[in-house]
């Protein structure tokens, strides 16, 4: 029988009752929700919503950092029937408010944010505020104080299939974000089939702090966990991110391929890279080393570990394998509500995106695009009637703009991006995305974008990672020099990359130059430096700062 998020959580309340569901540190001590007790919340909650004059099918926001509440409000909003607007926490007033405008939400809950003074002018007047007062977050009207004045919803409401759940706003990579609408089916038949295929453990501990506005962690970690009876743990904050992973030791986990070479800095940065080869060659220390390692970031029992949301590169896995970490990755978007090709912890191929779902349908087009159908695809964009149409093909295929390869043992390879090809003065088309992973396994490279429209050859855009912010120019100039060397020989002669520039400005969320997912935003990028192209290609050196 089809079920939904909300009727496998209203199971799980009924198995298991008495244990642990939400856990959230407050100045550094636990808040623990059993799955009774969110629950009776969400049920007041709903009953609130309801008394709010807020009908069924009413469009609910969600602006908020990951938190017990950030879940116990979704939950709340299934109850009462209604339609959630996740918005990325780490928005402008600028950006915020076209989302909700455009997505005719009439409510929005204010939960966990850094400055929400900075947003709130995006919150446009006459809508119902509801605060998450457990973060010092006081609205018009508050959770504590809602949940308390009414006595839980009796009858939730019971969600078919084919019902709208949520309208997702993409986080903006090429363009404005657009409103994508999912079905409480489409998330049923991605969970039923993901948890199968990849052997989700059930009633395991999870760790959510990727953006539950993002469709990975929404369906990932969220709905996974209703779907499993896992026990979904927070981060109180950036400060504490890596002391709350250590004490919950999650089995499954996921994090973007920036956050990778994250962890990575941070491990070079107490011991070298030559250093820990020499460790890792040296027998039974090399034990030692990798378990206290995993340990230390949180994986000592992940059993599923992924890399998402961006390729990551071939150097990268590598190097963590050395560690006895595996990182397994997929290729989903928010249209296929990741109902999509995946590595299996059991059949993986470093460099691959693994192989489909069962039940997915894939073609690839002449132009070497990745086009798929499953029965999670998207019902549309909200909304948007024109580019609904422009983005399935004529046999109801979803275009998803990625430019792959099978191998001869059915592992997907993404090749490129079809919106991020451009062609140089020579005519000829280049496909930056996989000429950027090789780059980037430069640990003093932060990010990189290859570019070239109007200029003879490619140039790349570089921003330095915390590690090459603490060498010389001179030092920087040897590093990537060596890596233009050692890249452009494995490449076409055409595609070779002729200079690199140091951006003297980091590429920022806040300067909307990456998106919340830490991918870079190529459209913002290229228009703010397309016009300097023909002056870097003309500059004397190979490796200069802007």
């Amino acid at each position: 029988m089809p079920s939904s998020p909300l009727q496998e959580f209203l199971r799980h309340v009924q198995q298991i009752p008495n244990d642990v569901f939400l856990r959230q540190p407050f100045n550094g001590e636990w808040k623990e929700w059993t799955w009774k007790q969110a629950d009776d919340e969400c049920r007041r909650m709903a009953a609130a919503i309801k008394s709010l004059g807020l009908a069924e099918k009413t469009h609910i926001a969600v602006l908020s950092k990951n938190c017990a509440h950030w879940v116990m409000a979704d939950l709340a909003i299934m109850m009462a029937g209604c339609i959630s607007i996740p918005i990325y926490p780490t928005l402008t007033a600028h950006a915020i408010q076209p989302i909700l405008e455009h997505s005719d939400a009439k409510a929005i809950f204010i939960g966990k944010l850094d400055d929400f003074s900075t947003q709130e002018d995006g919150i446009p007047s006459g809508f119902i505020r509801i605060g998450f007062d457990d973060y010092e977050q006081q609205q018009q009207y508050n959770w504590n104080e809602l949940i308390a004045k009414h006595q839980p919803l009796q009858e939730v409401h019971h969600w078919t299939a084919d019902e709208i759940l949520t309208i997702i706003y993409t986080s903006g990579t090429t363009g404005n974000p657009k409103g994508v609408i999912h079905t409480a089916g489409n998330f049923d038949a991605v969970l039923t089939v993901a948890i199968k295929e990849l052997q989700l453990p059930k009633r395991s501990k999870m760790f959510s702090y990727l953006p539950l506005s993002h469709i990975a962690e929404r369906t990932g970690i969220e709905f996974d966990g209703l779907y499993s009876g896992s026990v979904i743990s927070f981060s109180e904050s950036i400060q504490t991110f890596a002391k709350n992973v250590e004490e919950i030791q999650p089995e499954v986990f996921f994090a973007v391929p920036r956050l990778w070479g994250k962890f990575r800095e941070g491990i070079l940065h107490k011991i070298p890279q030559k250093k820990l080869s020499l460790l890792l060659s040296i027998p039974f220390v090399n034990t030692f080393i990798k378990k206290s390692i995993r340990k230390k970031l949180g994986l000592s029992r992940a059993s599923h570990i992924y890399s998402a949301a961006a390729p990551i590169s071939v150097e990268m896995l590598q190097w963590y394998d050395k560690l006895g970490i595996t990182i397994i990755q997929a290729l989903g978007m928010t249209e296929d509500c990741v109902y999509a090709h995946f590595e299996r912890p059991y059949a993986y191929r470093h460099g691959s995106v693994g192989k489909p779902f069962e039940g997915l349908h894939v073609k690839i087009s002449e132009e070497g695009e990745l086009r798929v159908k499953s029965p999670s695809i998207m019902k549309g964009y909200y909304k948007e009637p024109e580019l609904t149409a422009e983005v399935f093909d004529e046999e109801g295929y979803l275009r998803t703009g990625d430019i792959c390869e099978y191998d001869h043992d059915g592992f997907l390879f993404v090749t490129g991006r079809a919106k991020d090809q451009f062609k140089t003065d020579k005519g000829k088309y280049i496909s930056p995305a996989p000429i950027e992973l090789k780059l980037m396994a430069n640990t003093d490279i932060e990010h990189v974008c290859v570019v070239g429209m109007g200029i003879p050859q490619p140039i790349a855009l570089v921003t330095l990672s915390e590690v090459g912010k603490l060498k010389s120019k001179q030092e920087i100039v040897e590093s990537i020099t060596a890596s233009l060397n050692n890249v452009n020989p494995s490449l076409e002669h055409y595609e070779w990359v002729e200079k690199a520039i140091i951006m003297k400005e980091n590429w920022s969320i806040e300067n909307g130059l990456l998106t919340p997912t830490l991918k870079v935003k190529r459209n913002q990028v290229e228009k703010l430096h397309q016009p300097f192209y023909t002056t870097w290609f003309d500059h004397h050196e190979t490796v200069f700062w802007e």
